[in-house]
C-alpha cells in the first residue's frame, strides 16, 4: 500500500480577526501556506496585508480566531515563533549611525549567535555589501540599506521569512538584487510570506497567491490559475465601422463571451478562457467570414488583470494610523 504524501504548513491561520476601533482590518483570514514555498499575499491598499503580516509575526494580537506559525500557537507560544520567523518590515531597521557590519553584528548579538563577528562577514558577502561594510549605513544607497535589513532579518537562519513590501521604492537593479535573495533562500527550504506592490514580482516568485480584499482571502492559487479564472482577451481591429458587427459575430462564436466595442478604433473584443484558442486559428476564422482585418491579437492576462478583476481596489488611508496607535 503506498502512503499518502501529507502537506506540512508553515503558516496556517482559520478566522482570524482584527479590529482597530470602527475599522474591521482582518476579518476571517483563513490562509495555508506550504513548508518550503513563497506565498505572495496581494491586495489593494487598506486591504488588511499588513495587519495579517503583523498577527501573524506576534506583533499584534488576534482578535478572534486561531493561526499556527512554525508548528507553534499564535496566542499561546508567541516567543517560540518569534525565535523562527525573520521579519523585513515596509521601513528598514537599520541604524544609519552604525556600519554595515556593526548593525549584523548588533543583531547577531541580540540573538545570542556564539560568533557574531563571523555570521556578520558571511552575510555582507552573500548580499554583495562586503566592500562598504565599514561606511556608516546613513551613506548607503536605499538599495543597498534594504539587502542590508534583509540581511539583519535573517542573522538566526528564520524558518520562515515575512517581507512586507520589501521593494517598494527601489530602482530595478535593487529590486532584482532582493529577488535574487529571495530565490536563494527558498532554494535552501526557507519559507517566504511575500507582500508587494509589484504584481510582477509575484507572478515571479510565488509558489501561490492569497488576493486579499476587505479583511479576508477572497481568492488563492498558483499565478496560472488565477490567471485562468479571468481568461485571455481577444481582440480584431477592422477596416471599416460596417465590419463590427461581422468581427463581434466571429469573437461571440469562439469565445462564448459577449462582445464589447471600441467605435472610435473600430475595435471589438472579447474574454475567453478557451485554452486552445490560437491567434492562428482567430484569422483564418475572421478571413473565412469575410471580415477586412487590420489586426488581431490575443493577449493572456497578466496578475494586474487579475487584481483589477477580483478585487475591489478599495482604499483606507488612515488604516495605517489606527494601526501605530493601537
Amino acid at each position: 500500500m503506498v502512503g499518502r504524501m501529507t502537506t506540512t504548513y508553515a503558516v496556517l491561520s482559520e478566522g482570524l480577526e482584527k479590529r482597530f476601533g470602527d475599522v474591521h482590518a482582518v476579518r476571517g483570514l483563513d490562509l495555508a501556506v506550504p513548508e518550503g514555498s513563497v506565498c505572495g499575499i496581494l491586495g489593494p491598499n487598506g486591504a488588511g496585508k499588513t495587519t495579517a503580516v503583523r498577527l501573524l509575526t506576534t506583533l499584534l494580537r488576534p482578535d478572534a480566531g486561531s493561526a499556527r506559525v512554525a508548528g507553534h500557537d499564535l496566542r499561546r507560544e508567541a516567543a517560540a515563533i518569534r525565535r523562527r520567523i525573520g521579519v523585513t518590515g515596509q521601513s528598514t531597521s537599520v541604524d544609519g549611525d552604525l556600519t554595515g557590519r556593526q548593525n549584523l553584528q548588533l543583531f547577531a548579538r541580540l540573538h545570542r549567535l556564539r560568533d557574531p563577528a563571523a555570521r556578520s562577514t558571511e552575510l555582507l558577502d552573500r548580499f554583495g555589501l562586503t566592500e562598504a561594510a565599514d561606511r556608516p549605513a546613513s551613506t548607503w544607497s536605499g538599495g543597498m540599506r534594504r539587502r542590508l535589513d534583509l540581511a539583519a532579518s535573517l542573522v538566526r537562519r528564520p524558518e520562515i521569512l515575512f517581507l512586507d513590501e520589501p521593494t517598494t521604492g527601489l530602482d530595478p537593479a535593487s529590486r532584482n538584487q532582493i529577488r535574487d535573495a529571495v530565490r536563494a533562500l527558498t532554494a535552501e527550504g526557507t519559507t517566504v510570506l511575500l507582500t508587494t506592490q509589484y504584481l510582477e514580482e509575484a507572478d515571479q516568485l510565488a509558489d501561490d497567491i492569497a488576493l486579499v480584499d476587505r479583511g479576508r482571502v477572497a481568492h488563492t492559487g498558483s499565478p496560472r490559475e488565477l490567471k485562468a479564472l479571468i481568461g485571455s482577451q481577444a481582440e480584431v481591429v477592422v477596416a471599416h465601422a460596417d465590419a463590427l458587427s461581422g468581427a463581434a459575430a466571429v469573437l461571440d462564436q469562439l469565445t462564448g463571451a459577449r462582445p464589447t466595442f471600441d467605435h472610435d478604433r473600430l475595435a471589438v473584443a472579447a474574454v475567453t478562457r478557451d485554452s486552445t484558442l490560437t491567434l492562428p486559428r482567430l484569422v483564418r476564422e475572421l478571413d473565412a467570414a469575410g471580415v477586412p482585418l487590420l489586426d488581431a491579437s490575443l493577449r493572456p492576462p497578466t496578475l494586474d488583470d487579475v487584481f483589477l478583476r477580483l478585487t475591489a481596489n478599495t482604499f483606507d488611508e488612515d488604516l495605517d494610523d489606527k494601526e501605530r496607535a493601537a
